[in-house]
């Protein structure tokens, strides 16, 4: 156990486990015989990949999760959120150049058509970050953007896609406070380390803030990344984890550290594309089948 962390904020990890009255008011049985991708094909559904502290994986987790719903068969946007640019950055050298989400929120006179790229993959595009100069991370208040995200998720859902990634800067502030309180649901990479296991407690208190703005919000799951089964530490932090949170919090997947996400992004592809990546994509297949199974537990479908 690590000290300092148990029983911290077990009632935000409840709150944010409970579904909410939408959800418990809306629940509907799956309907059978329909795959995913048909269930989602009248609307949008987003999910921000978002952690209070970086280094966690967030840009790995938000490239390979698009990857896989691609892969099967779901119209998946993945979208750039963080200033920095990191997904442009690990899938396209021209993203410097591409305008992209922050340009949408600076100008309502630019379509979203204009900010797609395809990929080779007929069912995976993305959207860059963006040419806009003046969103340091924070730089704006929380609400400032709130409309104009929403507005940028409708008109994704209007160009027929349907699964929306989202990478989000670090933190629960700013513009990356208004796509979480825009989006349908959430994943939160943790690193399997003593000090980032340490730093769940803040990021659910800050959840629980957002989700007044949001109540239908759901927590798909804390994902524990840079697994290194072979180092008692990094176990223990994964155990921990998992004891400080209600079972549903935690997400069963996990991502292994491995150097073929770093090669993977240094080629500028998603790792199921490496020569030797069907065991990494394997990991984000299982991660994509154990969300499917929680929205599809959670979202009514007509």
């Amino acid at each position: 156990m690590i000290p300092g962390i148990h029983g911290i904020c077990s009632g935000c990890a409840r709150t944010l486990a409970s579904p909410s009255a939408f959800e418990r008011k809306d629940f509907r049985k799956p309907l059978a015989g329909v795959s995913f991708a048909q269930k989602l094909v009248k609307f949008v559904y987003s999910i921000a990949i978002t952690s209070q502290k970086g280094g966690v994986g967030k840009t790995t987790v938000a490239i390979n999760l698009a990857h896989a719903f691609a892969r099967a068969g779901v119209r998946t946007m993945l979208v750039d959120v963080d200033p920095q640019g990191s997904v442009g950055l690990s899938l396209t050298r021209q993203s410097r150049v591409l305008p992209g989400f922050y340009d949408f929120l600076d100008d309502p006179a630019i379509p979203v058509d204009k900010l797609i790229v395809p990929t080779r993959l007929a069912t995976f595009s993305l959207i860059a970050a963006g040419q806009a100069s003046n969103y340091e991370t924070g730089g704006a208040m929380s609400g400032s953007h709130l409309a104009r995200t929403r507005s940028f998720l409708r008109a994704v859902a209007s160009r027929g896609f349907e699964m929306c990634i989202l990478d989000t800067a670090a933190g629960l502030f700013g513009v990356t406070s208004d796509v979480i309180a825009s989006s349908d649901a959430i994943v939160i990479p943790q690193q399997a380390e003593p000090l980032g296991v340490r730093s769940v407690p803040k990021m659910l208190e800050g959840l629980n803030r957002i989700r007044i703005l949001n109540p239908r919000m759901k927590v798909l799951g804390v994902l524990l990344t840079m697994i290194q089964h072979d180092l008692a530490e990094s176990r223990e932090a994964g155990l921990a984890l998992r004891q400080l949170l209600p079972e549903e919090m935690t997400l069963q997947t996990t991502i292994p550290r491995d150097g073929i996400f770093v090669r993977a992004s240094a080629k500028g592809l998603p790792v199921g594309i490496m020569d030797d990546g069907a065991g990494a994509q394997a990991v984000f297949d299982s991660l994509r089948l154990e969300i499917e199974a929680k929205i599809e537990k959670s979202k009514s479908y007509t």
